[in-house]
């Protein structure tokens, strides 16, 4: 896909949109790992998603892309199918029983950094100038002040680290899949998100069954709360992903990780009963500002067009 961004008002909903709901999946996933193993998890996640995206794919005529494709294209599709879900998921999972809530919804703010150099040298339009480094940098500072050293705090796990790895290592997966799903041919995002889902789904499942053996039995909570994450954060987030990127280009699509590490907070302290850092409002201004700074031209179109 060759065309520069458009970035409209539709595109700022969705990509708040996301922000919401993907800061609240990290408490949801902490909730479900009570009750079922962490691959596992990632498979009935995967699994429910892509049931519902298989189903409205097939309504729709199973349509994908406009045009013939090359063999590039095939094993694009393959690696994004790879790294938008299965890979990180299974890595979110695995991780966040040695990492708090908070230190794994702030990993994902590395995402807007990993994406900025590949769009820079990767896709059209995405050229990285000295406001969108500054407003990414605002941006980062922002989300540093906001975890604070609360996020940090041990857990006594010795594993640990590889927690925090496991949580770093995810969210680089979703910077490099949003630049090679940029680099795609027209393709409906329908059909390229119920795609993508059913390559991961394959994966996840095999790897589940593989390390932790046949899936365990689960109580009827738990079932729930796993139908929940298979069709809210996962096939509905991520089909506006696909469109905001296909749409807005994958560098305004990482602005939604920035949003993140502030839902995650706000929502840990009115559901969880955690306490509010001193530190948000300074965090959230620094986030926001750095968000308009990087996309004022953007902002600027939008509202010659309102």
């Amino acid at each position: 896909m060759t065309k520069n961004p458009d970035i409209t008002a539709q595109s700022w909903l969705m990509v708040a949109t996301l922000g919401l709901v993907w800061g609240a999946t990290f408490l949801i996933i902490e909730v479900a790992l009570e009750g079922i193993t962490p691959f596992w998890l990632a498979s009935a996640r995967i699994g429910f998603a892509t049931l519902l995206m298989l189903a409205i794919w097939a309504f729709r005529g199973f349509r994908l892309f406009a045009e013939p494709i090359e063999k590039k294209d095939i094993y694009r599709l393959g690696a994004i199918g790879a790294l938008s879900s299965a890979v990180p998921f299974m890595l979110l999972s695995w991780g966040q029983q040695f990492v708090t809530s908070g230190f794994a919804g702030v990993s994902m703010a590395a995402v807007a950094l990993l994406v900025l150099p590949l769009a820079h040298f990767l896709v059209p339009g995405e050229r990285l100038n000295l406001r969108k480094i500054a407003g990414f940098v605002i941006g980062f500072v922002g989300v540093v002040i906001l975890i604070g050293g609360q996020a940090f705090e041990t857990t006594g796990e010795y594993l640990e680290p590889f927690g925090r790895a496991a949580c770093v290592a995810a969210a680089a997966c979703y910077a490099l899949s949003s630049v090679q799903m940029r680099l795609l041919p027209t393709v409906d995002p329908i059909g390229l998100n119920a795609v993508t889902l059913l390559i991961g789904a394959v994966i996840v499942i095999s790897a589940a069954w593989a390390v932790e053996g046949p899936p365990p039995a689960t109580d009827r909570n738990t079932l729930y709360v796993l139908i929940f994450l298979g069709m809210v954060p996962t096939a509905g987030a991520s089909l506006l992903r696909v469109l905001v990127i296909r749409t807005a280009g994958p560098v305004f699509m990482s602005l939604v990780n920035y949003q993140v590490p502030v839902w995650s907070v706000v929502l840990g302290a009115l559901i969880l009963a955690e306490p509010l850092p001193p530190s948000l409002l300074t965090a959230l201004i620094l986030i926001l500002c750095g968000v308009g700074l990087s996309q004022a031209a953007a902002l600027r179109r939008l509202f010659r067009r309102g």
